[in-house]
């Protein structure tokens, strides 16, 4: 792919590029599934129970290996929007798999509920993907709920300073959670001093959202990594 490769893995891909991905051959017992056909039929299945996609962004490793993408779907609660993380791969270094989140309307910040799930299937020449994406979306519909109960817990959930700080001291300085560790002073300011009124709550809500706007400063695939872990760190504080 060449230059493309390049920019591909810094800069977040339309549907269209994403398309344009070129996918290795298979062997008798791999089946690479072409990043573009694992979206389209996302969104199909998707379609099928009436939840449409509103938006879209994807990002690539430099050799167009390994993918993941969030859809913004047209559902969702007071001041987010439902949105399903993807991950593939064409190496197997990583399964098919998703997650459920939110996208926070104020400043497009991405929530994930937890880490990468994978979608119970084998990239065999048996595999069906419209199979696997139709449980792999029933279980995200039921995640839906439980979604919308944990932002709510997190905007009731009331932080003290030292608890604030605590929390930033232990993801970057014990390093319980796998990010720069250069992020740490942009956390603690975003938060201490947020950008946004709906953040000024010292709550575990506003905690939360000063690490994902911190995010959006690294590279597309770690930033979506680096999302995708932090309810599961943020659970645990």
């Amino acid at each position: 792919m060449g230059e493309s490769t390049l920019i591909a893995s810094t800069e977040k891909l339309t549907r269209q590029q994403l398309a344009l991905v070129p996918t290795p051959v298979g062997t008798a017992t791999h089946r690479p599934v072409p990043h573009g056909e694992v979206v389209e039929a996302l969104i199909e299945t998707l379609g099928f129970r009436h939840i449409n996609v509103v938006k879209d962004e994807f990002a690539i490793s430099k050799d167009g290996m390994k993918m993941f993408g969030v859809l913004d779907l047209d559902t969702g609660m007071h001041g987010c929007r439902f949105s399903i993380g993807i991950r593939n791969s064409h190496d197997k270094s990583m399964r098919l798999a998703a997650v459920v989140g939110v996208r926070v309307l104020v400043c497009e910040n991405m929530a994930f509920s937890g880490d990468f799930q994978p979608v119970l299937a084998k990239h065999s020449k048996h595999f069906s993907l419209q199979n696997a994406l139709s449980i792999g979306v029933d279980e995200m519909q039921r995640n839906f709920n439980p979604m919308r109960k944990q932002v709510e817990s997190w905007r009731e959930s009331q932080l003290s300073d030292q608890a604030a700080k605590l929390t930033i001291y232990r993801a970057f300085i014990e390093s319980d959670l796998e990010v720069p560790k250069h992020l740490a002073r942009p956390v603690h300011d975003l938060y201490f001093s947020p950008q946004h009124e709906e953040f000024q709550p010292r709550t575990l809500w506003s905690l939360s959202n000063a690490f994902t706007s911190a995010f959006k400063t690294l590279e597309p695939i770690p930033q979506f990594k680096a999302t995708a872990k932090l309810a599961g760190f943020l659970k645990h504080s």
